[in-house]
């Protein structure tokens, strides 16, 4: 009778266990229970995979805690679970879910630096930004650049315009090194590749032309123009009478026009009083103003002037100049 009843028991728990392998079975292989589009799952750091289970399992998520821990543990990844914000794409099984949180693939962000802008332009943004982790608050530019490694560095024009991915969370340090460092390398590889008999005697200068052609120009057809028409300016010994330098040079006395006496008052950075290319960049240059700083388009142009719809005309005399600045300019400021 007693072995009978051991006999049941034995079956029974056979049974039984055979049973809940196949649920576990079904479990691993089961999609998980996600809206259409997907789930947005933060883990913090320090978040054990029991509490992260158990949490699934509370959301609706999972049907079975324990059948993830044990997962888990089989595939070797219960200790591996990674903190960050992810998005779990609906059909993830549990699986996949795991091996997504074991390799780290958070949900990313993105910040564009634009061409153009001033190093102040990109600290505003960086401060407005919701996702980033903010360190650099009530930093003067030499503490921020003391702050991502480069002390005594000038800021101006050092980041590469370009829109970088992050996770939530990341230090704006941080983003800002990687911009520095990608402009650093992007420059140094164009620089090894440059036109020969360039009028620059570094890379620092190649970046300083490129910052005044970013300013000058929004037309990708005239970059190599307008960097030829400083270059031979450069190479003559003329004065590279760049309005956007003036302007840099102006500060927060420019409101929008320049006037005869600006253009007459000295600063570092006022190419109407000063030969050469001013002490730093002027904004933060894109890449296709630095390549054309350093291939410059060949020509006999030393004057260019804009025509009013974003385009310039380009002359190799100041008589030609002066003729295209009565008919582009004079006429559009009668018509004002």
């Amino acid at each position: 009778m007693i072995g009978r009843l051991l006999g049941l028991l034995l079956l029974v728990g056979a049974l039984l266990g055979g049973w809940y392998y196949l649920q576990y079975q079904d479990f691993a292989l089961r999609p998980l229970h996600l809206p259409d589009n997907g789930l947005d799952l933060t883990v913090e750091p320090g978040t054990s995979l029991g509490r992260l289970a158990r949490r699934l399992e509370a959301r609706g998520v999972i049907d079975n805690a324990l059948f993830l821990k044990l997962l888990a543990r089989q595939r070797g990844q219960a200790n591996r679970i990674q903190a960050g914000e992810y998005h779990i794409i609906a059909g993830a099984t549990p699986a996949q879910l795991l091996d997504q949180l074991v390799s780290g693939r958070v949900t990313n962000y993105h910040f564009t630096i634009i061409e153009g802008w001033r190093f102040r332009d990109l600290l505003e943004h960086l401060a407005a930004d919701p996702v980033l982790e903010h360190r650099l608050k009530d930093l003067d530019a030499a503490d921020v650049m003391r702050r991502i490694g480069h002390p005594g560095e000038h800021p101006e024009g050092r980041f590469l315009p370009e829109t970088y991915a992050f996770p939530r969370g990341l230090a704006d340090t941080a983003l800002l090194k990687r911009a520095h460092d990608e402009m650093a390398r992007f420059l140094a590889r164009a620089w090894e590749q440059r036109d020969k008999a360039l009028p620059y005697k570094n890379p620092y200068e190649a970046l300083i032309m490129a910052s005044i052609i970013e300013k000058e120009t929004g037309k990708a057809s005239e970059r190599a123009q307008i960097a030829g028409v400083f270059v031979r300016r450069l190479r003559k010994g003329m004065k590279l009478q760049t309005d956007p330098t003036v302007i840099y040079g102006m500060g927060d006395r420019y409101h929008g026009n320049i006037r005869r006496r600006d253009l007459r008052r000295d600063t570092p950075y006022n190419t109407y009083t000063r030969a050469g290319l001013p002490p730093t960049p002027i904004c933060l240059p894109g890449k296709d103003a630095i390549l054309a700083a350093l291939h410059p388009a060949p020509g006999k142009a030393l004057y260019f002037v804009a025509r009013g719809d974003g385009s310039h005309q380009f002359s190799a005399t100041l008589k030609e100049h002066n003729r295209a600045v009565r008919k582009y300019q004079l006429k559009r400021r009668a018509h004002r």
